[in-house]
């Protein structure tokens, strides 16, 4: 990969070849990181060394490389520093102007869904519930999509996992829609769902193709945060 202009391509290099590795990776062999990051072998190898004196990286005994202890300290102190409230207040902001609707995250909490953060819609016909709220996972999509990607077996959860998002009308309260993604963690372990809730009405066919766009987009930063994988 060639240096940035912008940057130090000596830093994007080494950052490239941590980012080679997946979750599937125990271990790379230099000739597999040098095709993963577009370098050569030499280089590859130089970069390698220089991020195992700071134990980023570990040389197995084969010569093959993985990933160093180093990764599990930094990932602890950015957890240990992250604030979802930081990251999801903005986003939820962002979401209420885009849409017009109002936006909230729920995480599941035994049977139910808890409303973690919320913000409300500025129209005067909204749907409005309260941080804290608790309500039925079976009902609605935010729920519906938690238990999806929670491994809820059903041809309605199939739907949900294979596209990715799921949306009702009236399911819960027939003065309500509800379109849903989910957010991920540490990979790809659900953190909770991101929704958009409103008056059936305004949740027209066109404007659920354009809110999931927008709201995909959110949640997809909201993952990334927290060290989970796009859904």
């Amino acid at each position: 990969m060639p240096g940035n202009s912008n940057g130090v391509a000596a830093v994007e290099r080494a950052a490239s070849l941590l980012e080679a590795f997946t979750e599937r990776d125990f271990s790379l062999s230099l000739g597999e990181l040098s095709r993963r990051v577009e370098l050569d072998k030499s280089t590859v190898l130089r970069i390698a060394r220089s991020l195992a004196k700071f134990g980023l990286l570990i040389r197995n005994e084969d010569g093959s490389w993985r990933l160093g202890p180093k990764l599990m300290k930094l990932g602890n102190i950015y957890q240990s520093t992250f604030r979802a409230a930081d990251v999801v207040e903005p986003l939820l902001t962002e979401l209420v102007d885009q849409t017009g609707e109002s936006a909230a995250v729920y995480v599941r909490e035994g049977q139910m869904r808890v409303c973690l953060f919320r913000h409300d819609s500025h129209q005067s016909i909204r749907h409005s519930a309260r941080v804290g709220d608790t309500m039925p996972l079976e009902l609605g999509a935010p729920g519906r999509v938690i238990l999806a990607f929670t491994g809820k077996q059903g041809s309605v959860y199939d739907e949900i996992r294979g596209q990715g998002f799921f949306a009702t009308f009236g399911e819960r309260d027939p003065q309500v829609a509800s379109l849903a993604v989910p957010i991920f963690r540490d990979g790809n372990t659900l953190f909770g769902s991101l929704a958009l809730t409103g008056p059936p009405a305004r949740f027209t066919e066109d404007a659920i193709t354009t809110h999931l766009k927008t709201l995909q987009m959110a949640a997809n930063k909201l993952s990334a945060a927290m060290g989970g994988e796009p859904g």
